[in-house]
């Protein structure tokens, strides 16, 4: 009966007050995951350093909530601190991204605090229009987007509809 105690006590320890969820890591999870994919199709075997240099890579092209992660990690080139290790040695390793995610959680808790922006889930014609235009071009900012020369609302809707297909990871939130 004392091995379970002391069993029960050693997990409520470690996870107790230091879990986080997937949920709450959504932005770290959602990025990781991608890149971890990306990295699995084209790569058989998975070193640190390649992990390493996909995720530098990856980091340079990414915008919004991405990006700040990126600058969380170190990965960014304006970053005043580097913890790309703690990503590129675990995934290399194969452990699940969700893992990792805690696991930087437990450093930062600011990396499990970044969400994706809420896009409305009706993207059509009609409920674009019931929108301002200040949310529509909130809508097209968080896509990495701009409407260059839009002038009627009317643009900026037919711009979101043309782009949500590429953009379907943060609509699908």
């Amino acid at each position: 009966m004392s091995v379970v105690v002391v069993c029960l006590l050693v997990s409520l320890l470690f996870v107790g007050g230091f879990h986080v969820s997937a949920e709450n890591c959504e932005v770290c999870v959602g990025f990781l995951q991608r890149l971890y994919s990306t990295l699995t199709s084209s790569h058989s075997d998975l070193t640190p350093n390649l992990v390493e240099d996909q995720l530098i890579h990856t980091c340079s092209q990414s915008q919004g909530k991405e990006a700040r992660l990126c600058y969380y990690l170190g990965a960014s080139s304006d970053a005043a601190t580097r913890v790309t290790t703690s990503v590129s040695q675990p995934m290399a390793s194969h452990v699940p991204v969700e893992k990792i995610c805690q696991r930087l959680n437990s450093r930062d808790t600011q990396i499990c605090q970044l969400t994706y922006e809420r896009s409305p889930k009706d993207l059509s014609s009609d409920g674009l229009r019931n929108l301002r235009v200040s949310e529509l071009k909130r809508i097209l900012s968080s896509w990495g987007e701009e409407c260059h020369g839009c002038l009627e609302k009317h643009e900026f809707v037919s711009l979101i509809q043309e782009k949500a297909a590429q953009h379907s990871h943060t609509t699908d939130l």
